[in-house]
């Protein structure tokens, strides 16, 4: 058995924001007799792009707030001390290995450009002897057991999907044993609130279709709701595009996002509903989208910066234009469409929107107003409770036609709205004032 090293090992948290199924969490453990963790509400992130948006906009932020809470407290569960700033890593990170002798870093892999930028500033403020472990940890499959050369990766989902699922086993989760009370340490960092990010005076719409809290724990409640004490799961798959409610998908997505639930658990828990009720095809159909969510952070292996180019990992040329004033209107839900506008207010009032919605939005925003569609992506990032950069720019780039859909096809909003919302009870929820 591997001697646990006397030095203090340091788990950054970055989207790994769980307890259970962590690999970082069960590195540190099994590799040191001390361990503390860190997060970092980076200022970089909190800042207006290019376009004009926040970059972790109101609702993001609050969720955000409400995970590290969580974490923070399921962390102390284990007697690990989570110490939390609102700096940026680089200017803290080897304060703290100076402070505590730390030798190793444990924290999830990262390689889209700014996370790469934020690892390269800490390499140069760091000493050599510190190592840092990085953990693909946000996959359902992992890369160490699907691919060597991420440029073999195929450009179709469905010869991706069917390679996996015939060749590649999915990993167990992990879990850690709690530490010794003498592992913590006095902790004088404070989470920062909503008005420390100049979010004052923030109200939750009692609208919402997700009403729920950010971290772990309600994450874990919400698959035992699901799955278990109401067995909706069983039917998803006819749910799966509706627009209003709680139930009509399994909501796991804002979870997923920031780390709070690994693509692991989700699975291995669908497993055993299995097992206990039967498999069909909307218990099917939820292990399907958990591959697609692979599937695009394949694409970001594969392609790397490409995704966030105009013209796509396809290298296609479209006239978009650049209009404020339609941007605004798309924003605001003031187009000429009611089923774009009350999705879009949807979103801005609540941070949620469904994935019909988002389909119908994006379809709008590229094929009929043929605006540049990172702009599009840039308000999502900054909105949606469920943001996720390999995702949301896989999924933009496959609505503009310059991404992984061969088909390039555009959304008939007015049918889709006819199909999917034919009684109006979603647009009016979000359209009472305007809608005829």
């Amino acid at each position: 058995m591997q001697k646990k090293q006397e030095n203090t090992g340091l788990i950054w948290f970055r989207n790994n924001l769980r307890v259970n199924d962590n690999a970082s969490l069960e590195k540190a453990r099994n590799n040191h007799s001390k361990i503390i963790a860190i997060y970092f509400f980076d200022p970089k992130l909190f800042k207006v792009d290019a376009y004009g948006f926040t970059k972790t906009a109101k609702h993001r932020t609050k969720f955000l707030i409400e995970t590290i809470a969580d974490l923070k407290r399921n962390l102390l569960d284990l007697n690990i001390t989570l110490l939390t700033y609102l700096e940026s890593p680089e200017d803290r990170i080897y304060k703290i290995c100076d402070t505590f002798s730390i030798n190793t870093i444990y924290t999830q892999k990262e390689w889209t450009s700014e996370e790469l930028e934020t690892n390269n500033s800490i390499k140069n403020t760091l000493l050599d002897s510190i190592d840092i472990v990085e953990d693909y940890d946000q996959f359902l499959y992992n890369p160490e057991t699907v691919s060597k050369d991420f440029s073999n990766i195929p450009n179709v989902f469905t010869v991706f999907r069917k390679k996996l699922e015939k060749t590649v086993k999915i990993k167990g989760v992990v879990s850690i044993s709690k530490l010794p009370p003498e592992n913590l340490i006095e902790n004088k960092t404070t989470i920062p609130s909503l008005e420390d990010f100049n979010f004052n005076n923030f109200k939750q719409s009692t609208k919402s279709a997700f009403p729920f809290s950010g971290g772990e724990t309600t994450a874990l409640e919400r698959i035992d709701y699901y799955l278990f004490k109401t067995k909706k799961i069983a039917f998803y798959k006819k749910t799966r595009n509706g627009l209003v409610g709680i139930d009509y998908s399994t909501k796991f997505s804002p979870w997923l996002a920031n780390g709070s639930l690994s693509a692991k658990t989700i699975y291995w828990k669908v497993k055993e509903f299995e097992a206990e009720h039967g498999a069909n095809d909307s218990t099917y159909w939820v292990i399907f989208e958990l591959i697609w969510r692979d599937y695009f952070k394949y694409i970001s292996l594969k392609y790397n910066s490409k995704i966030f180019n105009i013209g796509g990992i396809l290298n296609k040329e479209y006239n978009w234009n650049t209009n404020r004033e339609q941007i605004d209107q798309w924003i605001n839900g003031e187009t000429k469409d009611n089923f774009v506008n009350a999705n879009m207010l949807e979103l801005r009032e609540t941070g949620w929107m469904s994935n019909r919605g988002r389909q119908n939005v994006a379809s709008y925003f590229t094929k009929e107003l043929l605006l540049d569609w990172r702009i599009g992506a840039a308000y999502f990032e900054s909105t949606l409770l469920d943001y996720d950069v390999h995702s949301n720019y896989g999924n933009w780039m496959y609505v503009a036609g310059v991404g992984n859909d061969p088909r390039d096809r555009k959304f008939n909003t007015q049918l889709q709205a006819k199909r999917y919302d034919a009684d109006y009870k979603f647009r009016k929820i979000w359209l009472e004032k305007t809608l005829f």
